[in-house]
């Protein structure tokens, strides 16, 4: 094919040129949604005795169809003091997400790592929003380091292949 037929074609290469990967984000969505306070008005009074929070994020990707993926953030908050429950949060916060012409060994990891990097931010305005509209401080969470946990868990995955053979 000549460049002027590559041309026609809208293309704008030829056809031993590769083409380009594409990302797009198409959608982000609040997939589920949980917060409690089984302890108001008790709990309202301060964090109580020995407070205390755990938090605990995972990411999950899957394919939808052809190059569109479902990406979600799965996050819990439990605070608590000695007399019991302050609040249980509990939120899966997604995004549709095209990636056309990825090589595989470049899909992983942005699907684990950048798609969860430009969610972030939304979901912790959604946390620090409910936080402060159940009557608590806002829980200002940090940013997370996606490609540090993504590095993290692809060390455990290869260690547990060892320990298994």
């Amino acid at each position: 094919m000549s460049d002027d037929q590559a041309k026609k074609n809208g293309n704008g290469s030829t056809g031993s040129e590769q083409e380009q990967a594409q990302f797009n984000v198409l959608a982000q969505f609040i997939k589920d949604l949980s917060f409690e306070s089984p302890n108001t008005p008790d709990s309202l009074r301060g964090p109580g005795e020995d407070p205390n929070l755990q938090v605990n994020v995972t990411v999950a990707a899957d394919k939808i169809e052809g190059e569109v993926y479902e990406v979600v953030i799965n996050f819990n908050a439990d605070a608590s003091n000695r007399a019991g429950a302050i609040y249980k949060l509990e939120m899966v916060y997604g995004g549709l997400f095209r990636l056309a012409n990825m090589p595989d060994h470049i899909r992983h990891p942005v699907l684990f790592v950048n798609c969860p990097t430009l969610l972030f931010p939304f979901l912790r305005r959604i946390v620090a929003d409910l936080t402060r509209e159940g009557g608590f401080p806002p829980l200002m969470l940090d940013p997370i380091d996606f490609a540090g946990l993504y590095q993290q868990n692809l060390e455990q995955a290869k260690a547990g292949e060892k320990a298994d053979s």
